[in-house]
């Protein structure tokens, strides 16, 4: 059943078997996975159904740097369904490499490999609706794809991996019929955690204390507790629940709050082609069961290991928008239109520059001359994302001149400065909020700069034109978006060793025995990948966990 507390007239208490707070991907799909197993859950979360500004601003904060990191609020939804209420559906896996302790990747290293967590991304990826769980080209496409630039070949980069792309899959909405009527699930909306208690000793959970904004108390008693609200509000949660802890809860050793990791990103050069401009590919292939997929160049492994680079992909872009130069009518109509698109996908449009007048006229000059194709891309946006129930994912345009930009997207190394603090400032509900003090390393620029230099190399080697660009502007370009987006990991991270981590293997929180964290928060690394399938496959496989040990406990009463 679906509740909403603010319907409540009186204070209530709760005893469940497991309650999981955050309705967002990582819980539903705990919630869904648990209930699927016979496990009562209270599923709790802070927002309503729709987006609501009171509730949002729980989430303000503050940066240590306006440039480097958005404002807390911002990619950010509390709601229910959380952040997949907006996010743009690229499902991909991590890679084998990722899960490895690499001596120049400092704090790297999962405490599990890739296979312990392949049968959970299989699960994930129908949860995600991303279609089939295959992620090499070959092996998913049985035609022959178009190369994405005729003739490259690389010993650097693959190009057969591919991202798959959900519908993009709104949890909330796509699940909340299942939670409604599931017998095991009890979903309570505008419930805002505010307070956690231990037992004496403080090595167990004894409740949660939720309040609503009419002032109502939920107090929740369960067997188990699992914290699903995002890296940024379970370090703050852990921080803030002083009462018995002094330094917050796990944080025993300094480290809740610390690793915080978003990715680096950004897009860069001009790749100019000695060839007929048709002989790039950079648009979806569609597979036979109907997903919009993409194939990126790859940095390999063994690159990787060679050069001592974290990972890195790449993928071929429109050029900078804000030069009407590209002659490009939907990219003129884009810079022109930028004022209109949201926060989170206007920050992605490459080209921050102010606009001279000549440069304002060029683009009126693009948008008239090329009117017809405006009015095409309109209609395709239209009834290819804005009605279609599954997306068209993402604006591509071919470019008239034949140039592309390459667009990155690369892996953060975990640095215990960059973290996730607290301030004198505090909430309605009077919880601190949190400063986000971002920091990245001189791996991350290196490895930039180096997997460009080598796409450059390969370009030019191939015979296929020349990359063109600026080696000393790779740091700036990196550092258009700052932290990227909505990508908040690693502020909990798993490990074995109680010094540099938050939870264990199974993602409980070290000294405490009924307290669990799911999300990216967990992650000891953060991979070139985007976070959420591997977040939903933790969920499944955290899921598991969980009834395996409520079987023991039952088992451990019977005898």
């Amino acid at each position: 059943m679906i509740e909403d507390a603010l319907e409540f007239d009186a204070d209530k208490t709760i005893v469940t078997d497991v309650c999981v707070v955050g309705a967002g991907a990582a819980g539903i799909s705990l919630t869904l996975e648990l209930a699927a197993r016979g496990v009562h859950v209270l599923l709790l979360e802070s927002g309503g159904r729709e987006a609501e500004e009171r509730t949002q601003r729980l989430y303000e904060g503050s940066v240590a740097d306006e440039r480097m990191h958005s404002p807390p609020h911002r990619y950010r939804q509390r709601r229910f369904g959380g952040s997949t209420t907006i996010w743009g559906g690229r499902c991909v896996p991590f890679d084998e490499i990722d899960f490895e302790q690499r001596f120049y990747v400092e704090h790297s290293g999962w405490p599990l490999q890739r296979a312990e967590l392949l049968p959970f991304y299989v699960r994930a990826n129908q949860l995600c609706e991303a279609g089939e769980f295959e992620y090499r080209a070959t092996a998913a496409f049985k035609r022959t794809l178009r190369p994405l630039i005729a003739g490259f070949e690389s010993e650097h980069f693959t190009t057969d991996c591919l991202e798959r792309f959900s519908s993009p899959t709104d949890f909330g909405a796509r699940y909340a019929r299942r939670l409604q009527e599931s017998p095991y699930v009890r979903v309570l909306l505008h419930a805002n955690l505010t307070a956690i208690r231990l037992g004496i000793g403080g090595t167990s959970v004894q409740s949660l204390l939720s309040r609503t904004f009419s002032q109502r108390v939920i107090t929740v008693q369960a067997s188990r507790f699992v914290l699903a609200m995002g890296a940024i509000e379970i370090a703050r949660l852990l921080l803030s629940s002083r009462d018995t802890h002094l330094q917050g809860i796990g944080n025993q050793h300094d480290c809740v709050g610390r690793y915080y990791m978003c990715h680096i990103a950004g897009t860069v050069g001009t790749l100019i082609q000695n060839r007929a401009v048709d002989n790039v590919w950079h648009g979806y292939d569609v597979s036979d069961e109907g997903i919009f997929c993409r194939r990126r160049f790859a940095l390999t492994s063994q690159t990787q290991r060679r050069l001592q680079l974290g990972n890195f992909i790449g993928r071929l872009h429109h050029p900078r928008i804000t030069d009407p130069a590209h002659r490009s009518a939907v990219l003129s109509a884009l810079q022109l239109a930028k004022g209109l698109i949201s926060y989170e996908y206007g920050k992605r449009l490459h080209g921050e520059e102010r606009l001279s007048a000549a440069r304002w006229l060029g683009h009126v000059r693009n948008v008239i001359v090329g009117a017809g194709q405006v009015i095409a891309f309109g209609h395709h946006m239209l009834r290819d994302r804005f009605l279609a129930a599954r997306k068209f994912p993402s604006i591509i345009v071919r470019s008239p001149a034949g140039r592309y930009s390459l667009d990155f997207h690369a892996e953060q190394e975990p640095l215990a400065a960059s973290r996730v603090t607290l301030t004198e400032e505090r909430d309605e509900f009077d919880t601190p909020r949190v400063m986000i003090d971002w920091h990245y390393s001189a791996l991350d620029l290196k490895t930039v700069r180096e997997s460009v230099r080598l796409f450059a190399q390969d370009i030019e080697r191939c015979g296929i034109g020349r990359f063109e660009y600026d080696p000393e502007s790779i740091e700036s370009e990196m550092l258009r978006y700052g932290a990227y987006g909505g990508h908040h990991l690693g502020t909990t991270r798993m490990g074995s060793d109680v010094r540099t981590s938050v939870v264990d293997l199974n993602c409980r929180v070290h000294g405490v025995d009924n307290l669990y964290v799911a999300g990216g928060a967990v992650f000891p690394t953060s991979s070139q990948a985007n976070p959420t399938l591997t977040i939903v496959a933790l969920a499944v496989r955290l899921a598991e966990h969980l009834q395996a040990a409520a079987l023991r406990e039952r088992a451990s009463v019977l005898a």
